[in-house]
């Protein structure tokens, strides 16, 4: 059985990782460069790199910053963010992207997914899907949240499937930034109508929550400002899975147990004398 994957995601708004609310406010983190290879070091299992900016700026994306930001890049990384080409994709692949993420070119080209699934193989095609609850209905939407595709969210993963995707990345616009929870109904729904791997981003506020949205067999549980704001918060993350449902890799010198970590995802003073046995312990730097 294959493991759930935890995934870190970098939003890059006009060239700086920026911390998403609600896709409407956004918050300054800092370079990408660094946050990709903080992640790399902290164990987490794949990238997504999103350039926000790319379609409302109507430009290509770009694949030169790429180059640079993907240099301590040593897990699978997908790129998305004014895709609208095969050429933008193969500009990405040889830029050092692993995969390529497509949204707002989907639905109006579904074509664009088939193409890029016969010329790179359908494991390097995901298909973001950002999802509002509209009247009860989860409904699609592109342009980061601003424009609204007309269909729901199941018959828009549906499509992706149809034409070859690879993956679908759901993106929760009600959860987003909001740190109470992933919405497991909208995953629930998604992994029901469709057989491709299904990744779940959006609300991730609390180790717990990751292991929540395991339970409901997503592929690959994903976060952006989770990471960014709490210290190993990658490994608390896993901790938590592998308590609860088990099924993930958790290769690290630290030993945490949810009983270590406080209700707000920190780790918990160790107690005196512990970190006293500590000061003249040496622990070689760790390579995940």
């Amino acid at each position: 059985m294959l493991k759930t994957r935890i995934i870190g995601v970098v939003l890059i708004k006009e060239g700086l990782v920026v911390q998403s609310i609600g896709f409407a406010r956004y918050l300054p983190v800092g370079s990408p460069t660094i946050a990709i290879e903080y992640l790399n070091r902290w164990g987490i299992d794949e990238i997504v790199l999103l350039d926000m900016t790319a379609t409302t700026s109507n430009r290509p994306p770009q694949d030169r910053n790429l180059k640079e930001h993907c240099k301590f890049c040593h897990v699978p990384l997908a790129v998305g963010g004014g895709i609208r080409t095969i050429d933008d994709m193969s500009a990405l692949i040889r830029g050092g992207a692993d995969k390529v993420v497509i949204n707002s070119t989907f639905p109006d080209n579904p074509s664009i997914v088939s193409k890029g699934a016969e010329k790179f193989g359908d494991q390097c095609i995901i298909v973001s899907i950002d999802a509002r609850k509209i009247d009860g209905k989860y409904m699609a939407f592109t342009h980061s949240g601003a424009k609204t595709t007309g269909k729901t969210v199941v018959e828009t993963a549906k499509l992706a499937e149809e034409n070859g995707a690879g993956e679908v990345f759901l993106n929760s616009i009600d959860n987003d930034g909001m740190k109470t929870g992933f919405d497991l109904e909208l995953a629930e729904a998604v992994r029901a109508a469709v057989d491709i791997p299904i990744i779940i981003c959006g609300g991730a506020g609390i180790p717990s929550h990751f292991a929540q949205a395991a339970a409901t067999g997503v592929s690959g549980v994903a976060a952006a400002n989770f990471f960014h704001y709490t210290e190993h918060s990658v490994i608390t993350a896993k901790t938590h899975i592998v308590d609860t449902v088990g099924n993930v890799r958790l290769d690290t010198y630290a030993e945490y147990t949810p009983s270590q970590i406080g209700d707000d995802g920190r780790l918990l003073k160790l107690p005196d004398n512990v970190l006293e046995s500590l000061r003249f312990e040496y622990i070689p730097e760790e390579v995940i």
